[in-house]
């Protein structure tokens, strides 16, 4: 295919995603208001994972479909990226009291359980890459302390969700909706949603590979910029639609979490995909740039969640979109710089 044709079919599957991810998002927060979760569990666990499809889906079909793994690797940690800059987004257009001043601890500990987990994949990345560690090993021992980390993170939310969730109540409009609507409807949209999701993203794997092919361009850098952004379409739908219904608060734990769910469950399945050696000694070593970009991005949201307030509205907390815009920058630039060298 010609480069006009790449990148026509990636606009168009992105596009897939985008419309499919309105649907999983109302069907997760209808399963969640039907069985009595908090919301905050619901944006960091429910939402996260149906919006995380694209990159479970893109991750799997590079590894076993065109065997990319730095391709699998690159969508995961380059959404991370994508993610953290949506919260600037939003916290910069939200006309209202700043986002990150509603947030409950719920979605800080999400923030901080994002940073571990960011940490150990980085971890997994310099051991294997320099010391070739656990060469004839199926699974990694740093893959299972990243799931374990990731299942104790996600427990540790629920019980604080406990705690918050009585701060936390849906709009008006939303109870309304969810009045006509019954779980059985919430399973079966969910359900479906999913299974589109997780096919377009089947071929939005391929429509990479060949457009890293064609321009030639490192794989790492073109997995971490333009699969990473199409993927994390539905966390950007999903995040404007909580917007909308007036739940910043699951806007943001949807986004954080999703950040948990590429680190601790994505990148696990990924390496139980790969069959020809261990994959993080198959990846480049170039993804620690990004890691650490995640790391000080997810670092300055949580500073200016301890700074906001919720009756506090000064022009400085406005400050975090350009900021952790300018950090995108200078990550994608340095990722582009060091993946041609």
């Amino acid at each position: 295919m010609n480069l006009i044709t790449l990148w026509l079919s990636l606009a168009i599957l992105s596009g897939v995603i985008l419309f499919t991810s309105h649907f999983l998002a109302k069907s997760a927060d209808l399963i969640a208001e039907k069985t009595n979760i908090g919301r905050s569990f619901v944006g960091v666990i429910l939402l996260a994972t149906a919006t995380s499809l694209p990159e479970l889906g893109t991750g799997i079909s590079s590894i076993m479909l065109i065997g990319q793994p730095d391709l699998a690797a690159g969508d995961a940690f380059g959404s991370n990226l994508f993610n953290l800059l949506i919260i600037g987004v939003l916290d910069t257009s939200w006309r209202n009291t700043p986002i990150l001043g509603v947030m409950t601890k719920s979605s800080l500990y999400a923030a901080v359980a994002g940073i571990i987990l960011i940490l150990v994949a980085c971890l997994a990345i310099f051991i294997h890459g320099s010391f070739g560690l656990s060469l004839h090993w199926p699974v990694s021992p740093i893959s299972l302390m990243l799931v374990t980390l990731f299942v104790a993170s996600m427990y540790a939310i629920y019980c604080r969700d406990r705690i918050d969730i009585q701060d936390i109540n849906p709009s008006a409009v939303v109870v309304e909706y969810y009045k006509e609507k019954t779980l059985s409807s919430g399973v079966l949209m969910y359900a479906v949603s999913a299974s589109i999701m997780v096919l377009t993203s089947l071929m939005l794997a391929r429509t990479g590979d060949s457009l890293a092919e064609a321009l030639n361009w490192d794989v790492s850098f073109v997995g971490t910029q333009f699969l990473a952004l199409s993927t994390s379409l539905p966390e950007l739908a999903t995040s404007i639609s909580a917007m909308r219904l007036g739940s910043p608060e699951l806007a943001v734990s949807n986004l954080l979490g999703s950040n948990m769910f590429n680190m601790g469950f994505v990148l696990f399945v990924d390496e139980l995909a790969y069959f020809e050696g261990v994959f993080w000694s198959s990846i480049s070593t170039v993804h620690m740039i990004t890691c650490a970009f995640a790391i000080l991005m997810t670092l300055l949201v949580i500073i200016a969640a301890n700074r906001a307030d919720s009756s506090y509205s000064s022009n400085r907390i406005r400050f975090l979109g350009p900021v952790l815009l300018l950090v995108y920058i200078a990550a994608s630039v340095s990722i582009f710089v060091v993946a041609q060298v």
